[in-house]
């Protein structure tokens, strides 16, 4: 489960560090899940955070950047006892959301040995990244991230090895 977690854990860093542009339509999960994360940070809880942050720590400082203009950060997570307490229903019904031409999706990945997937969405409006969604899941888990307003990628990956965000290295293009 390590992709995924590096997934929720990049946009809880984030969230660490107004609205949401799609329905979880999840609460029925709720009550089956023996674990729930419901997270709703808003753009003004968001700044308020931020005026906590040092701008003479360049950690600190990146996050305040990746952060400032954000309308929200939203995240819903369940945790089950056994396989099969959500549906593909349930995934089919956030994916249904993310459609062209706003949203288009950057990542995917699939461990059919280990039953997860991950999904990376973005959001576009006017030739900018307006806000992205993470969709995790597992046999026993299954989780929605929603960063909502506009995402600055360059920020986002500046991150890379700094509060337990995973360094992603650059692959030069193949040569030919």
């Amino acid at each position: 489960m390590r992709p995924i977690r590096a997934l929720l854990l990049a946009a809880a860093v984030a969230a660490l560090a107004g609205a949401q542009q799609f329905k979880f339509n999840l609460e029925h999960l709720a009550g089956k899940a023996s674990e729930t994360v419901d997270l709703s940070l808003n753009g003004s809880t968001l700044q308020f955070a931020a005026r906590f942050l040092d701008n003479k720590d360049p950690e600190e400082a990146k996050v305040k950047k990746l952060i400032a203009g954000l309308e929200g950060i939203y995240i819903k997570s369940f945790e089950f006892k056994k396989e099969g307490e959500w549906s593909p229903a349930d995934l089919e019904g956030v994916r249904n959301q993310l459609h062209a031409p706003e949203w288009s999706r950057i990542v995917g990945f699939k461990s059919a040995e280990e039953g997860e997937t991950a999904e990376v969405w973005m959001r576009n409006e006017k030739q900018k990244v307006n806000g992205v969604a993470i969709i995790a899941t597992s046999g026993k888990s299954f989780t929605v991230v929603n960063i909502a307003g506009p995402v600055d990628l360059e920020s986002l990956a500046e991150l890379g090895g700094n509060f337990g965000v995973p360094k992603l290295e650059r692959v030069p293009p193949p040569k030919r």
